[in-house]
């Protein structure tokens, strides 16, 4: 992400100026120490199989904000969890959101050419191999989460493994993604669209906050606190990125953009219009940050970053 104030608009006094340094290096260091984890845990391109593995470091190495695994390693900290085990549950949930996006991109789903500015899995090798690069980023994240690397407690490590294939499944993430691709022929309400929403793309943000938590051995309070966090922090990256879509460049989103009306996405944009939507992420920013009042200093970084999506132009 790049600092600048939300594409059309000045910026708000209710926002945070701090989406500044200290965020961006917690931002940097979090998504440097991942990407070492995600190296060590993909195979390198071996055998007549390597070009399956290939794609699956294609995907990876491609970039982004890393905002899941990030999410992890912060609400991990305010429990005083082990930083290995944080990033080692870091991994595993961007490994799971690499594998959506793959699939995401595909001729059958989004049909998008572009990711992160660079060609799609399926352009760049072919979409049988997408597919099971795909596949295989998934299970490989189960795989993280089953060892003892991830926590010494078999119990701790079954939790983060149903949560996050709740997460992910039909209830979660895929149910999300199946509302939304028949969403086109329907009319959905201002509610349908943040029940596809938290669905598609919060479920996973849900389980990144929690995982922290999980691995601290916390109590069913906290849990509740961080997933009601996640909650309103989902709807400000979905509504931010519906932003992106309607009015950045394809330069600066580094993919498609305008994809969302020309496809008839169901996006709170077209059930509140920009300025409505606008205010709505606004106002769940502030919640979101309100939340964690509890955890105090220690959670400044979860308490700023979804006030520093309001600026997101990518």
């Amino acid at each position: 992400m790049t600092e600048g104030q939300v594409i059309g608009e000045q910026p708000s006094a209710t926002r945070s100026a701090r989406g500044s340094s200290q965020l961006v290096r917690a931002l940097s260091h979090a998504a440097s120490a991942v990407d070492r984890e995600l190296a060590r845990v993909l195979p390198a391109p071996h055998g007549l199989h390597g070009r399956v593995q290939e794609a699956m470091r294609y995907a990876i190495t491609a970039g982004g904000k890393r905002l899941r695994p990030f999410l992890v390693i912060e609400s991990a900290r305010l429990f005083n969890v082990d930083p290995a085990y944080a990033v080692r549950a870091a991994a595993a949930i961007e490994l799971v959101h690499t594998y959506s996006l793959v699939h995401d991109d595909l001729p059958c789903m989004d049909d998008d050419d572009l990711r992160r500015g660079q060609p799609t899995v399926h352009v760049a090798f072919d979409e049988a191999t997408a597919v099971l690069a795909g596949d295989a980023l998934l299970t490989i994240a189960f795989e993280v989460l089953a060892s003892e690397k991830t926590h010494p407690s078999a119990e701790v490590r079954c939790q983060l493994i149903a949560r996050l294939a709740e997460a992910s499944g039909s209830n979660g993430m895929i149910g999300g993604q199946m509302i939304d691709m028949e969403a086109p022929n329907q009319s959905l309400s201002a509610d349908s669209i943040i029940l596809l929403q938290r669905m598609k793309t919060g479920a996973l943000f849900e389980f990144a906050c929690e995982a922290g938590a999980i691995l601290g051995q916390a109590s069913a309070e906290h849990r509740e606190r961080l997933r009601s966090y996640a909650r309103d922090f989902g709807l400000v990256f979905q509504i931010t990125d519906d932003l992106v879509d309607a009015l950045s460049t394809s330069e600066k989103a580094g993919k498609a953009v305008g994809k969302d009306q020309e496809q008839g996405k169901a996006t709170l944009i077209s059930a509140f219009g920009i300025a409505g939507a606008r205010g709505k992420a606004e106002q769940l920013a502030l919640h979101a940050a309100e939340t964690l009042a509890p955890y105090g200093a220690t959670a400044s970084a979860l308490q700023e970053l979804p006030m520093y999506l309001l600026d997101r132009q990518s």
